[in-house]
This record gives C-alpha cells, sequence and structure tokens, in this order.
C-alpha cells in the first residue's frame, strides 16, 4: 500500500505569497510566448469545469488548468492512487485542436450538445483523443483560441528561447519550498530533471571557494565534460549554501555555454566578440559550402543578430552565430529541399509515392481498433496513397475493417468524409484510394455513390487531357482522388470509350489479402464461410477507377505484345523482394511504365514493417507501410518522404526512369548511377536529451548510431563511445567515414540511445534523411521521437564533409 507524508499546513499569508509568484512566474512565461495580457491565456490559467466525454454512458466533469509554465496542463482525476505526472499532459504533445464534433467520439457520443461548446485535443502518439464540452460558447472558444495560440508561439519560439524556458521551468520545479533559493539539495535534483548525475562531492563545489586539490582531482573526473561543477563555485557569491536570484542567473549562463561553438566562433570573430560580414562570408563559404554565401550572410545577421549595435554594424555576435548554427539554415536537412523543387510533370509512374497499408488500423492487424483518424493521421504525415478494405454492413451502408478478424468496424461514408477534409492539408498533390472490395453488388453501388457525392469534383471520373497512353504527372492531378481497383472488361479503356455500357457487372478476379494472414482463427473463418477466387463487379464502382486498374501479375510483359499503361499489380513483401533479388533490371523496366504496390507478409499480424529500401531500389512506388508503427522502417520511410516538400511524391533517379537502363542494385556496374561519394562526419556533441526513464534518478548513457541505408554496398553502421551519466550536453568529438557507391538511393540514420549493459538499449531520438539533402559544414541535427514527431530542443551538433571519391 502507497503511504503518503502529511504535508506541513501553510499559513494563509504564505499561500497568498506562492500564490503572487505563481503568477508572476506565469505572466513571465506569457511574455516569452508573446502573449502578455492575453485575455485566453489568462483564462486557461485560471481553470474551467468541462465535461470529459469517453462513451455514451461516460460523460463526466473534471477540471482543466494550464500550469504557470505555459506549457503543460493539468487535469482533475478522481482515480484512487494516481501519480501527479498523469495528471499532466505538455502542450507539446497536442497535434491539433479540433472545434464541434470532429472526431468520431464526438460524432458518437455529443450529438446532443451544440457544436459551439464541443471541442478535441488530437494528440501526436497513440494516446486516445481527449474530447470536452464547455459550458459555454465563450468557455470553448477561450479553450480552442488560447490552446492554438500557445502552440503557434511555442513552436514560433527560437532554440534559445525554448532551451530558456525549459531550463526555467525546471529550476522553478526545482524550488520545493517556492523560496526562490536553490540549496544543495535542490540543485541536485535540477541536475537530474536535465538529464545530468551529479554526486554530493560535486554538487557542493558549487557552493564552497577554490582548493587547488580539489582542482587537481577535477582534472581526473572524466566524462562530465563542459559542466564541470568547479567553475560554478563562483556562483555562490552571497556564501548562504544557497544560489539565489543574480547567482541563478550566473548558473544558468554557465549551464548554457557552449564550449565547441565559442572555439569556431573565435576562429572568424575579432577582439571584441564581433564576427564581420565578410569573415561570416567566409565561414559559410570555406566551412559550411554554401554557394551563396555573399548573398546570404547580410540576410543571416538580420535574420538571427539579437544585438542591434551589431546588427547596425553588418556583424555577428556569439549569440546570434549560435542561433544560426540552431536555426533552419543550421540544420543537416537542406532548406531548399523543404519545398517542392523537383519536376512534378513526369508521368506518376516515374515517382515513389507514400504509401499506408490497411490505413484504417490503429493497432495490430487482428483485435485492434479501426478509425477514421488513423485516416487523418496518415494524410497528416504525407501518406498519398491509402486503403480501404470494404465489406458489407447494416442498414444497406458498407463498412470497413479488417476481414475475418476482430478488428472493429468504421463506416465507408465515414472514412470517404475525412479523406475529403484531409486529402490535401498537407499536400496538393493526388491521393489515391486502393480498395480492396468484399461487397455485394448493391453495397458496391452504395460505395460508388458515397465517393461521387461526399467527393464531388475532387474524384476523377475522367482521363486528364484525353491521355491514353501515359499516367498524368502529379501536377496535372493536382487536388484530384484516383481509386485503385477492379474495372469490368469491357470499360477499361481510361479514354471512356466503353463497349457495352448497358452491362450492369460482371465477374472479375477477387484479390483478398486479409486471406493471406498466417493466423489461425483467420484460416478457421475463411474454411467456414467458403471463398470464391471471383467476384461480381458494379458497373457504378468499376467507373470510379481511371489510371489504376487492378490486375493479378502474370510475369513481365513482352514487349511485342505490352500491358495497358493503366494496370497495375499488387505484390505481398516476399514477392517483391524475391522478383527485386532474381529480375532486379527488368522489375525497374516494368516500373518505368507501371505502378507497382506492395504490402507486407502475411503474417505481420502485429502490424510490424519491412524495410522499403530494397524495393525503391528497383522503382516500386507504391511501399505500403503500417504507419501507426513506428520504428527504424517507419523512420527510413518518413526521411525519405521529407525530401521534395513533404509532398509525399520524390522523383526517382533518371536511372530509374531511363527506359534503356542496365541499372541493377544487386549488381553495380559502371554507369550514369551518379558519382561515388566519401562522407566524413564528425559527431561532436548532444544536447538536452530527453530522459528515456521518467524516474527522477534514471539519468541517460547516450550512444550514436551512424547507419547507411541504399544499395547492399552502401549499407553500413559505425558507433561512438557511451557518455556515462549525461544527457544534458554530451561531448564524444568522434570522426566516422563512409563510402557512398550510389548517393541517389541512400539515406542516412542518426539514432542515439541510452546505453544499457544488461538489457537491450532504449531509443532516445533518431533523425533520417537522404544523402543528397545533407548540408556540409557545421550543423544541427533536431532529433524525432519514436513516432516521428520532433522534440523541442533536443539536438545533436556534428560536422559534414563530403567528396567525390578518386
Amino acid at each position: 500500500m502507497q503511504c503518503f507524508r502529511r504535508q506541513p499546513k501553510r499559513s494563509v499569508s504564505q499561500e497568498n505569497i506562492l500564490r503572487e509568484q505563481s503568477r508572476r512566474v506565469a505572466a513571465l512565461n506569457g511574455m516569452r510566448l508573446g502573449l502578455k495580457d492575453d485575455k485566453d491565456l489568462k483564462f486557461l490559467l485560471k481553470g474551467s469545469q468541462l465535461l470529459k466525454v469517453k462513451s455514451g454512458s461516460w460523460r463526466k466533469e473534471r477540471f482543466y488548468k494550464l500550469q504557470e509554465d505555459c506549457k503543460t496542463i493539468w487535469q482533475e482525476s478522481k482515480k484512487m492512487l494516481r501519480s501527479p505526472e498523469s495528471q499532466i499532459f505538455s502542450i507539446e504533445d497536442i497535434r491539433d485542436v479540433r472545434a464541434g464534433h470532429k472526431t468520431e467520439g464526438m460524432e458518437k457520443y455529443a450529438k446532443d450538445v451544440p457544436e459551439y461548446r464541443c471541442f478535441s485535443i488530437i494528440f501526436k502518439d497513440q494516446r486516445k483523443n481527449l474530447d470536452l464540452i464547455a459550458s459555454s460558447e465563450d468557455d470553448a472558444n477561450h479553450w480552442i483560441s488560447g490552446l492554438a495560440k500557445i502552440i503557434a508561439h511555442s513552436n514560433s519560439m527560437n532554440q534559445k528561447e525554448k532551451l530558456q524556458h525549459w531550463i526555467h521551468t525546471c529550476l522553478r520545479k526545482a524550488d520545493k519550498n517556492k523560496d526562490n533559493k536553490m540549496s544543495l539539495k535542490e540543485l541536485k535534483n535540477f541536475l537530474k530533471e536535465v538529464n545530468i548525475e551529479v554526486d554530493d562531492y560535486h554538487a557542493r563545489k558549487i557552493f564552497q571557494p577554490w582548493c587547488r586539490l580539489r582542482l587537481a582531482y577535477a582534472r581526473r573526473k572524466e566524462g562530465f565534460h563542459s559542466f564541470s561543477p568547479l567553475r560554478l563555485q563562483h556562483c555562490d557569491k552571497s556564501k548562504t549554501e544557497a544560489l539565489e536570484d543574480d547567482e541563478i542567473e550566473e548558473f544558468y549562463k554557465i549551464l548554457t555555454e557552449r564550449k565547441e561553438i565559442d572555439k569556431i566562433f573565435q576562429k572568424y570573430s575579432d577582439a571584441e566578440g564581433f564576427m564581420s560580414c565578410q569573415n561570416l562570408v567566409r565561414f559559410l563559404y570555406e566551412t559550411q559550402q554554401e554557394e551563396d554565401a555573399v548573398v546570404a550572410a547580410p540576410a543571416l545577421i538580420q535574420r538571427y543578430e539579437p544585438n542591434e549595435r551589431a546588427k547596425r554594424g553588418n556583424a555577428m555576435t556569439k549569440d546570434g552565430f549560435l542561433m544560426y548554427l540552431l536555426s533552419d539554415d543550421g540544420n543537416i536537412f537542406n532548406s531548399s529541399h523543404r519545398k517542392v523543387y523537383q519536376d512534378m510533370t513526369q508521368p506518376l509512374s516515374h515517382y515513389l509515392v507514400s504509401s499506408s497499408h490497411n490505413t484504417y488500423l490503429m493497432e495490430d492487424q487482428l483485435t485492434g481498433p479501426s478509425s477514421t483518424e488513423a485516416y487523418i493521421r496518415a494524410l497528416t504525415k504525407g501518406c498519398r496513397c491509402v486503403e480501404l478494405d470494404c465489406w458489407d454492413g447494416p442498414n444497406s451502408e458498407p463498412v470497413i475493417y479488417h476481414g475475418y478478424t476482430l478488428t472493429s468496424k468504421i463506416l465507408f461514408s465515414d472514412v470517404i468524409k475525412a479523406i475529403k477534409n484531409y486529402a490535401f492539408k498537407t499536400s496538393p498533390y493526388p491521393v489515391i484510394i486502393s480498395l480492396e472490395n468484399h461487397c455485394s453488388v448493391d453495397q458496391q453501388k452504395v460505395m460508388a455513390r458515397h465517393m461521387t457525392t461526399i467527393l464531388q469534383d475532387m474524384l476523377l471520373v475522367a482521363p486528364v487531357d484525353g491521355n491514353k497512353s501515359q499516367f498524368p504527372s502529379p501536377e496535372q492531378l493536382k487536388g484530384k482522388i484516383l481509386v485503385k481497383g477492379k474495372k469490368l472488361s469491357r470499360h477499361e479503356d481510361p479514354a471512356g470509350t466503353n463497349g457495352n455500357n448497358n452491362l450492369e457487372a460482371e465477374d472479375v478476379s477477387d484479390e483478398d489479402e486479409a486471406a493471406e494472414m498466417e493466423d489461425e482463427s483467420v484460416k478457421t473463418e475463411i474454411q467456414q464461410k467458403g471463398k470464391s477466387d471471383t467476384l461480381k463487379l458494379a458497373k457504378e464502382l468499376s467507373d470510379t477507377v481511371v489510371y489504376c486498374k487492378s490486375v493479378h501479375f502474370n510475369g513481365f510483359e513482352d514487349p511485342s505484345h505490352p500491358r495497358a499503361f493503366y494496370e497495375m499489380s499488387s505484390f505481398t513483401e516476399s514477392k517483391a523482394l524475391k522478383l527485386a533479388q532474381e529480375s532486379a533490371t527488368s522489375f525497374i523496366h516494368h516500373n518505368i511504365r507501371h505502378l507497382s504496390r506492395i504490402y507486407p507478409a502475411g503474417w505481420r499480424t502485429d502490424s510490424s514493417n519491412y524495410n522499403p529500401i530494397d524495393l525503391w531500389n528497383v522503382g516500386c512506388q507504391i511501399v505500403a507501410l503500417n504507419f501507426q508503427t513506428g520504428g527504424t522502417e517507419m523512420d527510413v520511410y518518413q526521411g525519405r518522404f521529407q525530401d521534395n516538400g513533404f509532398s509525399g511524391y520524390v522523383l526517382k533517379p533518371e536511372f530509374l526512369r531511363d527506359e534503356q537502363t542496365k541499372f541493377n542494385p544487386k549488381s553495380i556496374t559502371e554507369g550514369t548511377w551518379g558519382t561515388k561519394k566519401k562522407l566524413l562526419l564528425k559527431i561532436i556533441s548532444g544536447q538536452q536529451l530527453p530522459k528515456v526513464n521518467k524516474s527522477k534518478n534514471s539519468i541517460v548513457d547516450p550512444k550514436v548510431t551512424i547507419e547507411i541505408h541504399g544499395v547492399q554496398q552502401d549499407n553500413n553502421k559505425k558507433q561512438t563511445k557511451v557518455i556515462e551519466n549525461n544527457g544534458f550536453n554530451p561531448k564524444w568529438d568522434e570522426e566516422f567515414t563512409f563510402d557512398i557507391e550510389i548517393p541517389a538511393l541512400a539515406l542516412v540514420r542518426f539514432v542515439v540511445e541510452d546505453f544499457d549493459m544488461s538489457t537491450k538499449n532504449d531509443f532516445i531520438g533518431q533523425y533520417t534523411l537522404p544523402f543528397t539533402s545533407l548540408k556540409q559544414g557545421y550543423r544541427h541535427i533536431h532529433l524525432l521521437t519514436k513516432n516521428g514527431d520532433p522534440y523541442s530542443s533536443s539536438t545533436l551538433f556534428v560536422y559534414i564533409s563530403i567528396e567525390d571519391c578518386d
């Protein structure tokens, strides 16, 4: 049984003092966010009662309040023995705030409440949505507007501002008695909070005078790096065995020093601590390999220099230099690749397409929930091809679920509405609806009617510009939704010149991916129901298919009898990998003119993923993964598609589009595959790595692994040493080299783990990007979570150099 220590009761005057302190801290944090005296922020800080909705029978009143840090929200809980941490969630964890009945929960359980009182908080990870009802329209508007402002202003803060906000929040949290002083015990708690382990000996050095013996001892200590308590001894000038006011600010400055950046800055700055525009040009050109250095330097000074005197003198201070290196301009990812820069006028088959498998599933393939939210999440992550497994439902309404399993069912019409609402929020380029149809003819007609009436002009129902010989381009298909599915044989001409328009339906081959699952209960279900190899297809549904007609793969085509370009096949991962291994060049030629869709093997009932690299290397476009499952495969996938403006379409290299190509990724020979490169990479330091174990006493022991993913010859992995007990500012200073045979197909993945000698290392963060998107010089890598979302201030600092191989 958990025991609770009775807290000493505070007097009324003490409570008033603490309340006033909290108000001042909240006001300061609001000002840092650029929301000084904002009415919505004040309302959230005060808090309000809201109805939390979980089901038709569960709707309960709870109190919600923004904390003084303006970063976390406290929620009341009636559960016994619930930890304080479980009652708080971070603003950084919120993906979206939706007004009205815009989630499945609100649609099902709050239809009796006016939309203007309803709103939902959508989280970045796999947490369930938080559906809430306010007591009035004004209260709902305060929450919706207030949260949107905090999220927007937090995202617009630069890295230095985020760091300052975070450290001051940790300092405030460590000050248990709220006396605005930091005792020895509170200091140790603070350092643990920011991921540094310090023993009593070192902690006491912050408060005690210099001693040569201790200095010698400290110099023998290794692994503590730039944060040495001996450098902090002069902080306690008041000799009170506590840090207060200016001493805490001095402590903050020393804690956040970046010696490795100071060293770079000193090389290009003058005695007064200014880097002239001319020297900045030299740094950008010589070290950063920026070709437009002369134009870029003055712009960077105006953008990042906080000192007005330096800015007027067209120079940069150390603070401005740090802000530049932490910005998008100092990022390892080429900022020009954040917008669409590739040729988007090539045929659709010339692009890799971000694609999801069984998009409706939130968890596993056998018993997990199906949800329209899964489509929204996939589309907002840049997915351009979503899958719908359609079955007859009650009341003549088709449903979507994983056939023969216990996964829950959702309405086909609700999914089409979600696709309509979110298809083009992230990217304007076409979305492909991949239909796996198991419905009766009558319900197929309902499907066709829903797509036509809900999607309206978005739905492509006729060829673009009468194009009969090849796919139109993503540019031509902007804002359009294409349907991939079966098509009646007499209606297969995409130009619309159908032979027998009076034909209502006919049998077509049935492609049933669910039936391939290696699960005994699924096999039993199929045997009991009986399964036909054919399906009767309704003309109305057939007519929605224009450019993506599903056909069975019967081998690569005979050049003398070419297949229609719009015929496409789906392959299980094992079959596709076998073709890639044994007939790579033929597969590449096939994928120049035709679309190929790949999906996970039937044994992946846990929704695990396969490696997409080998299939991209032979030009397969629609390589569908389970978007709900994080891991190396999904990291690589999102790394590939963050290129080209996160548009969901990446142009294949020329040698995968050339009809005369002889490229074979399994047997690299001399050819026009690009110049071989040598990558020199130095891992210098890390900053504010997150805690893996939320326990206050758990400090990470970080190590970095660099992985190359590409053709077989390029696949490689190297790692740094382990830094013990320091996740705040670990230093590695280790160099690595990699030879890259085919740069156009290579991706680089940086993984940070918490080393554990006895068990598997814990994941801390990662970042993956195409080799061709690497920027050279000194760069920061902004780490991502397991789910692919950015940490607010966790980074690696690296040096990159790329040379042509002899």
